[in-house]
């Protein structure tokens, strides 16, 4: 395969992972590989990522964040 067939996948800085069960249900919040808290709300992943010098313009980019287990609008358990 050559490289300009090879697929792309993005390697974002921000990564919000799956919905976790709680009182309310939250989020990780990983950047730059390490774990860097709990999100409830939309927000709170701005926070966090402003916290670590990270500005997000686009939260649909997945080259700035990558959604696991759902998008920017999941936040809570199915």
């Amino acid at each position: 395969m050559t490289e300009s067939a090879s697929p792309y996948i993005s390697h974002p800085r921000v990564l919000v992972l799956g919905v976790q069960p709680g009182t309310p249900p939250f989020r990780i919040v990983e950047i730059d590989g390490q774990v860097v808290g709990e999100a409830k709300t939309l927000t709170d992943v701005l926070r966090a990522a402003a916290a670590y010098g990270v500005v997000v313009h686009d939260l649909d980019d997945p080259d700035q964040v990558r959604w696991v287990g759902g998008d920017k609008f999941t936040w809570k358990l199915h």
